[in-house]
């Protein structure tokens, strides 16, 4: 006596609802079934099936999958996640006693089986069980687009797709972040996205698209949708930004935004900061923080020197004068030492009273190499910059003096360069006045670059000779712990708790 083969399950992907869509694939796969199984509500009606139904016949079995709860509450005890987990598996159950009869399983869903689909809950549950074919499917993501008729992403855009029910301010910062992005299940979470497209300033570039290719069709834009009116099978569009026209609604006039891009690369920015680097007409600033940001097509990069931090600030704000968004590119915390200041004291000038500035803060050099080394800024700290190029030594020292008889932990700024190399000795002298030599002393180089290091050595051995000016010190208080830890690695820590005299 042969043993009964088992049957064969099939994900079947119908694509976004015009049944003129489906693959000539999932038309095969459907008519060769044994068995169609779908999802439905309590209401029986599907539309997975609906899209099918010419091609499900009489002698077909059906298997209507009708979930015990969508959005409504549920006495289950285990709660709504309880309650579907429950119907998962007797879901699952029900199509394994066909398989296990030989009989082929076709499981329909709209859009992708894979994508968003209820069918990836019985794969995950059956496909190491039994023989198992994936059909893809045309997403509402490709038919939103197609519907809206603009390309949704282009070059080196970067797409996201966003479900709706995320917290809102995750949205936001997501939505900021993005060139292109789609967010779906909509329905009762659209307040909360309009919200988010709101508050990320993306609001007049969405679209929105309903029921695409199914009738009831409805496209237009997102902001002047009226959230009583949306379904769940809804989505949320910010197409591709190459090329397009500002939208309508955008606002009028230029802007400056001055931005901070951390001490590396892209992994250092924040969600805001991407956003409006991809959105500005023109970077402006010193060309190694430009080489920083990706290329993106019809921008203008301005660069320039290191050392024209006011010509630059008065050339951006020109621009922005002329109705340009820019966004001037600094390193670090645009706040410490760097390009904000330059930008608001220009900006403070009668002529460019009228231009919008805006500030984006980044990740700051003191930051970076603290969380490398430990937790040495655990406590009070001061920044100081060892640079006499725009103040006197003699104002330096004495705040490296006040700075160091407050023991407070100190962070060194531009400690050195190829024309200033004494000023890393002057300060150690004077610190050594007030901190015993064995004081530790972070020395972080190129933090988050390729040619980062991150080193401690004591006060008193600190030699001027290893610093420049990619290099930031963090010099310990007399409070500061230097110790090595059971895995060989070195921290650095300032107790959060300063004992009492």
């Amino acid at each position: 006596m042969s043993e009964q083969k088992t049957g064969r399950l099939y994900g079947v992907g119908l694509g976004p609802g015009d049944p003129a869509l489906m693959t000539v694939r999932a038309v095969e796969i459907i008519a060769e079934a044994d068995v169609i199984a779908y999802h439905s509500a309590r209401h029986g009606r599907s539309i997975a099936r609906s899209i099918a139904a010419k091609h499900i016949r009489a002698d077909h079995v059906e298997e209507p999958l009708v979930y015990p709860v969508t959005t409504e509450t549920t006495d289950h005890p285990g709660g709504y996640r309880g309650a579907m987990e429950e119907f998962y598996a007797e879901a699952a159950a029900r199509l394994a006693a066909h398989l296990d009869a030989g009989r082929t399983v076709a499981v329909l869903a709209e859009g992708d089986p894979l994508f968003y689909g209820s069918y990836m809950h019985m794969h995950k549950r059956l496909a190491d069980r039994y023989p198992t074919e994936v059909i893809p499917g045309v997403t509402s993501v490709s038919a939103a687009a197609a519907r809206l008729g603009t390309p949704l992403v282009e070059g080196e855009e970067v797409l996201t797709i966003l479900p709706g029910t995320l917290p809102e301010e995750e949205l936001t910062a997501r939505l900021a972040a993005t060139d292109a992005a789609v967010v779906m299940k909509l329905g009762r979470t659209f307040p909360a996205v309009r919200g988010a497209f709101e508050a990320s300033g993306r609001l007049p570039e969405a679209r929105y698209v309903e029921r695409a290719t199914m009738a009831g069709e409805r496209v237009g834009e997102l902001a002047g949708v009226d959230a009583g009116s949306v379904p769940y099978f809804a989505v949320a569009v910010l197409p591709s930004r190459i090329g397009a026209p500002r939208p309508e609604s955008a606002p009028e006039g230029g802007e400056v935004a001055v931005v901070g891009t951390g001490p590396a690369g892209p992994l250092w920015l924040t969600p805001e900061t991407r956003g409006v680097l991809a959105a500005a007409d023109d970077l402006v600033g010193y060309t190694t923080y430009l080489d920083r940001v990706p290329v993106r097509p019809g921008q203008v990069r301005h660069g320039s020197d290191n050392k024209v931090e006011s010509e630059r600030a008065e050339f951006a704000l020109d621009l922005a004068r002329r109705g340009r968004r820019v966004a001037v590119v600094s390193g670090g915390d645009p706040g410490v030492f760097a390009m904000a200041t330059a930008v608001l004291e220009v900006a403070s000038q009668d002529e460019y009273a009228q231009v919008p500035v805006r500030v984006l803060p980044g990740v700051t050099a003191a930051n970076a190499a603290a969380a490398r080394a430990g937790a040495p800024l655990g406590h009070d700290y001061a920044t100081i910059s060892l640079s006499d190029r725009l103040k006197p030594w003699e104002v330096i020292a004495s705040r490296l003096r006040a700075a160091a008889t407050a023991d407070l932990v100190l962070a060194l700024y531009n400690p050195g360069s190829r024309s200033r190399t004494w000023q890393v000795g002057k300060a150690r002298d004077l610190l050594l006045e007030h901190r015993s030599p064995d004081t530790p002393v972070v020395l972080g180089r190129d933090v988050g670059g390729p040619a980062e290091s991150v080193r401690t050595v004591r006060l008193g051995d600190l030699d001027p000779a290893e610093v420049d000016m990619r290099t930031i010190l963090l010099v310990g208080s007399s409070q500061t712990r230097w110790v090595e830890r059971g895995d060989g690695r070195q921290i650095v820590w300032t107790p959060r708790r300063y004992p009492e005299s």
